[in-house]
């Protein structure tokens, strides 16, 4: 009877085992396929990381005004972009400034005197009106009217970057092929009222001047403009976009904390990518730059113009190494365990010697220790929305704001009043 049911129990034992086996199967396919959208979500998010920060930087200087004032206001200072268009404009003034009017105060008879006269000095009469024409050009460029001037064009013009992104338009500010210009018409109006109150009075009969300064020329210009037009309609949502599959990625994923270290340090990786590839094409933008052009002031148009983004790309790379850091160092790893372990061993010190002087936390300590949890919840949550609320941080903001929440959670951390071990 014991030899009959053997056969039967070992046929039981076997369906049991292949039904184990089956049941185990598909949740180890669902990890495999989880995992491997994890990795896909959070390289991409990488990926887009550097799209990102200059859609946000397009949006914003197409949309925001004052945005776009703070990024060329700085120009106006600039030595070299005073140089360039204190030269630019003598050259304008001189082609139309009407010297022949001057003899129409001669008579006929003493007319070929003179021609013959202006014939030899004609060079050193011609560069000594020069010389007084660029003083003038140089005492209006150095004062604030010429900042005023600036402002107001940038100002009435503030389709600028719209059109170099498109080249559409016209205005004060045009994109032309490779070429973006700034018409210096009223800057030379300027000029020609005070050279008339400066005694030249035939500068009066300098007729209106539309002339161009160079922002930017470039061949790159014009391929740039459809990749930036796209990248400007992205604009908040590119962003968006990338913190989802990041996110995404991370909840995805098998081991969460891990998750989230990789994901924080591949965005500041790729923001810095981005970072470099703007010092690479900075000076791929020296070397191409025509020879009639002012290098210093299109270098200086160029630092300006990617100013903000520059700010934005140490934003982003200080804050993943932030979230990366703290994501590590809240874990079980050992050399994680042992850096909280130097934390809280040096304010439970403090503490320590704070109880022996006399200076009970009482229930203040008590509640920090029963909703420590949330409080530090609380704290992450306030650094979260700072960052948010915060209308363009830089890398220096997004620190000292990492700098606070370290001085928060140090505080939660000396409040937090312990039960003595065996209590």
């Amino acid at each position: 009877m014991a030899d009959s049911d053997q056969p039967t129990e070992l046929e039981e034992l076997r369906q049991r085992l292949a039904l184990l086996e089956e049941g185990a199967t598909p949740p180890r396919n669902r990890h495999r396929v989880r995992s491997f959208c994890a990795v896909l979500l959070i390289l991409l998010a990488c990926v887009l990381t550097p799209l990102s920060a200059v859609a946000a930087w397009t949006n914003s200087q197409v949309g925001d005004t004052d945005r776009y004032l703070a990024t060329v206001t700085p120009l106006a200072e600039n030595p070299a972009v005073r140089a360039a268009v204190t030269d630019r404009a003598t050259t304008e003034i001189m082609k139309h400034l009407p010297v022949g009017t001057l003899l129409d105060e001669v008579t006929p008879d003493q007319r070929p005197l003179l021609n013959a006269a202006l014939g030899r000095v004609s060079s050193a009469i011609t560069d000594g009106l020069t010389g007084f024409v660029h003083n003038q050009v140089q005492k209006v460029v150095e004062s604030d009217a010429f900042v005023t001037v600036w402002v107001a064009v940038n100002r009435n013009a503030h389709a600028a970057v719209d059109r170099i992104l498109t080249g559409e338009g016209g205005g004060a500010v045009q994109a032309r092929g490779d070429t973006v210009t700034l018409d210096l018409a009223p800057l030379i109006d300027q000029v020609k009222t005070r050279l008339v109150a400066d005694g030249l009075g035939i500068a009066a009969k300098i007729p209106e001047i539309h002339t161009d300064f160079v922002l930017v020329q470039s061949d790159a210009v014009p391929k740039a403009r459809t990749a930036f037009r796209l990248l400007d309609l992205a604009g908040f949502w590119l962003p968006v976009l990338t913190v989802l599959c990041a996110g995404a990625g991370v909840l995805l994923a098998g081991r969460r904390r891990r998750a989230l270290v990789t994901a924080a340090l591949g965005v500041a990786a790729g923001a810095a990518l981005l970072g470099l590839g703007l010092t690479v094409f900075r000076a791929f933008y020296q070397d191409r730059l025509p020879a009639g052009v002012n290098q210093a002031a299109a270098t200086a148009v160029y630092d300006a113009l990617v100013h903000y983004l520059r700010n934005t790309v140490r934003a982003v790379v200080v804050l993943g190494v932030l979230v990366a850091f703290g994501a590590w160092v809240s874990g079980r790893g050992r050399w994680a365990g042992t850096v909280r372990g130097f934390w809280e061993a040096g304010f439970g010190a403090v503490r320590g010697v704070a109880g022996r002087a006399g200076l009970r936390l009482g229930p203040v300590g008590r509640f920090v220790h029963r909703f420590k949890g949330w409080l530090v919840g609380v704290v992450l949550a306030g650094f979260v929305l700072a960052f948010l609320l915060w209308g363009y941080p830089t890398g220096a903001v997004v620190l000292w704001l990492g700098v606070g929440l370290l001085g928060a959670l140090a505080v939660l951390e000396l409040l937090d009043d312990r039960p003595a071990a065996g209590v």
